[in-house]
């Protein structure tokens, strides 16, 4: 399945660490980022996953929630996550999907069309109060994502639906917006 920016986000029930949930419902009326990441105990995704609990709570100031998922089972999930602390410094505050089935991971076109599908790339869905996917990043396997731009997408956007203005190249939260 093809997923494009307005669309709305395809719901689905899950297994998590922190138990099972339907999306949308767990959603609720607030923004969610979903990532995916190849596989637990690699060190690019451990180092993802450690960056994006330390930024928990600015996505929490902008009322958004953060899930991430891949093809590992949630007791692989619960086992990684004393691993992420431990090296990372930092526990792990959001849900991780066990995704072992490949379901959704197939739903949301996140396994490389190229390779086996034994595990996800690095894709990230921004999806606002209205469960529309907003914003839409594939990174490849080898390249570990940039959580501070994420935050940076998500505050144009949240910035841009209530004014009538766009954010020019680099913007960053207080710089000048352009009028339309």
């Amino acid at each position: 399945m093809n997923i494009h920016l307005g669309d709305i986000a395809p719901d689905f029930e899950a297994n998590t660490t922190e138990g099972t949930i339907n999306f949308h419902d767990w959603i609720g009326d607030g923004w969610a980022i979903l990532f995916s990441h190849p596989a637990d105990f690699t060190p690019v995704c451990t180092t993802e996953l450690g960056e994006t609990a330390k930024l928990k709570e600015e996505f929490d100031k902008r009322q958004c929630k953060i899930i991430a998922i891949s093809v590992d089972s949630v007791k692989e999930h619960k086992a990684w996550v004393s691993d992420i602390e431990e090296t990372q410094g930092r526990a792990v505050n959001f849900p991780i999907i066990g995704d072992e089935d490949k379901a959704i991971s197939r739903l949301y076109d996140m396994l490389h069309p190229g390779e086996d599908d034994s595990s996800a790339v690095r894709s990230v869905f921004l999806i606002d109060p209205n469960k529309k996917i907003r914003m839409t990043l594939t990174y490849p396997k080898s390249a570990g994502r940039n959580f501070n731009e994420i935050l940076r997408v998500l505050d144009s956007i949240q910035l841009t639906d209530g004014y009538k203005v766009a954010t020019p190249v680099n913007w960053h939260d207080g710089d000048d917006v352009i009028i339309l």
